[in-house]
């Protein structure tokens, strides 16, 4: 049996990531071809390359498989690379919007890269395994990219998008390190469409997943959710490009909610022009509490140039609904679009300050495979940049002819300091014992957050919570660990903090093994011990 080990290359926690759902996808797709599939999940565990050797001398994989996206492809490279000088005999693979759109490039500079994915995969996926060792018969399977034995790359037709979403396999979320996940507490991601009809020129999403919308059956998402459910997950985000586009798909996956009696709570991307009174009251009684809006600019003719297709007033209609109703609201905006001035800068300061809600703010990372990349002499905007890592939405990498970089980088510091300051009032008041409920909620969770963080990225667990101990209660077991991670975090054992891991041991994400006085503690992995979890 075909052995395949697909890898979630790091990235970052404070960017609230949620399981990777591309990559189960993925996972889900080989299942059904045949293989047999572990992931390797270096979002929430430390990586190491010696790590990485390890687990692979563990599994002896006959396939490594990656995906990224653009901010993360120099970290998946690394790994791909790790693996091809580790073991020649692996065959090596990406895919995802990155490579999608940057596939001459990428065997250009990655020799170690044996096969690239392009766009949708799964059914990619089911046509290629059972061809795997007839390389002959690779320039048949459609969606796919390599090197023939010339060294030149081959480029198979593309494959058309898939129509009828309801017969992919639910993604293989039971591969996942579900309890690392649950500690962090994020929300799971679901699709219940793919597509994108809109035009912005800063959005990979129409090329990668198609202008038309596709959607899914509203049973088999909810079925879906009720198997998100089981894990004990209990929030959800819809991670369409575009959820409201349909009012009437919309009221039926609430009223289907609603006929199951299902309780959880969920989250949705939503345009200004795409919400109603109707539709938002019934995703409430549905149990979705917040709804993002991408408004990228106070200015309306920015809006135009990159193609937003929404007025101001669209925006701060959609607001009071969503005010009126009860939906909780958050805005995202952008710093750095093309032919960006210190007027339009303030422009979007003002209206975001306007809204009264909450709201951020993200650096321009012009993608490969958007319009703004593509087309970049089109546009006042120039590139600094094309080290990848720098792809993260969080600091300036362009320049307009009035901006620079270092402009642009003021004017997020300076909201940001606005932001960090209320959290340091907040903070002042928890200390002197003045503060409110929720300002409580919110300094120990960002401490129990910090906690997990440090607990996951550094592997704290498996590389330090293993001793002997004499005449053990559970009780005392539970103590000692307590001292073993405060000492290696340098951390006061303070209330919360006690509070913090017990709650990690009593909702059974961590877990120990007892052999006569021996003492080993491990993430749980469906309520079994992680096999990756213990240092190999």
């Amino acid at each position: 049996m075909l052995k395949v080990a697909l890898i979630a290359p790091p990235y970052p926690l404070d960017e609230a990531p949620s399981p990777p759902l591309g990559l189960c996808y993925a996972a889900a797709a080989f299942e059904a071809a045949g293989a047999e599939v572990i992931i390797l999940d270096y979002i929430v565990r430390k990586y190491t390359p010696e790590k990485l050797k390890s687990e692979l001398d563990l599994y002896t994989p006959d396939v490594v498989g990656t995906n990224s996206v653009t901010m993360n492809f120099p970290g998946a490279i690394d790994i791909l690379k790790t693996v091809k000088h580790h073991d020649p005999s692996i065959l090596t693979m990406i895919g995802g919007p990155h490579v999608t759109f940057d596939v001459e490039n990428t065997f250009q500079h990655y020799p170690e890269i044996d096969i690239i994915f392009i766009g949708e995969s799964e059914h990619t996926i089911l046509e290629f395994v059972p061809v795997i060792n007839s390389r002959e018969a690779w320039d048949s399977v459609k969606g796919i990219a390599f090197k023939n034995y010339d060294g030149d790359v081959v480029i198979t037709k593309k494959r058309e998008f898939i129509q009828d979403l309801d017969i992919l396999p639910t993604p293989a979320r039971h591969l996942l390190p579900i309890s690392r996940y649950q500690a962090l507490g994020f929300p799971v991601s679901i699709i219940t469409s793919r597509g994108c009809p809109n035009q912005c020129i800063f959005c990979q999403g129409r090329r990668m997943v198609g202008r038309k919308v596709r959607y899914r059956t509203t049973e088999l998402i909810v079925d879906e959710i009720e198997n998100i459910l089981s894990y004990g997950f209990t929030r959800i985000n819809i991670a369409d490009d575009f959820f409201t586009s349909n009012k009437k798909r919309v009221r039926m996956f609430c009223d289907e909610i609603l006929k199951r009696e299902i309780s959880f709570s969920w989250s949705a991307f939503a345009r200004v022009d795409s919400v109603d009174r109707e539709s938002l009251k019934r995703m409430i009684s549905a149990g979705c509490d917040t709804v993002s809006f991408g408004i990228e600019s106070g200015n309306p003719e920015m809006l135009k140039r990159v193609k937003k297709r929404i007025t101001l007033d669209q925006a701060r209609e959609a607001v009071k609904i969503c005010k009126d109703v009860g939906m909780k609201v958050f805005a995202s905006f952008m710093i750095g679009l093309p032919g960006e001035t210190h007027q339009t800068l303030q422009d979007t300061w003002d209206f975001a300050e306007e809204l009264d809600i909450e709201y951020g703010y993200h650096f321009l990372a012009p993608f490969p495979g958007t319009t703004l990349w593509e087309e970049i002499d089109q546009f006042d905007l120039d590139i600094l940049t094309d080290n990848w890592a720098k792809y993260d939405a969080n600091r300036a990498i362009v320049r307009t002819t009035q901006l620079s970089q270092v402009d642009m980088e003021k004017f997020y510091n300076d909201f940001d300091q606005i932001v960090k300051q209320k959290y340091y009032d907040i903070e002042k008041r928890y200390k002197e014992g003045t503060c409110s409920d929720y300002d409580r909620l919110v300094i120990e969770g960002y401490q129990r957050m910090g906690l997990i963080f440090n607990l996951l990225s550094k592997d704290i667990i498996e590389e330090h919570a293993s001793f002997t101990i004499e005449n053990s209660s559970n009780d005392q077991i539970e103590t000692m660990l307590l001292k073993k991670i405060s000492s290696v975090m340098d951390k006061e054992i303070s209330p919360q903090f006690v509070d913090s891991m017990r709650n990690l041991i009593n909702e059974g994400y961590l877990k120990y093994e007892k052999n006569k006085n021996r003492i080993d503690w491990f993430w749980t992995h469906n309520n079994k011990v992680d096999v990756f979890s213990v240092q190999t």
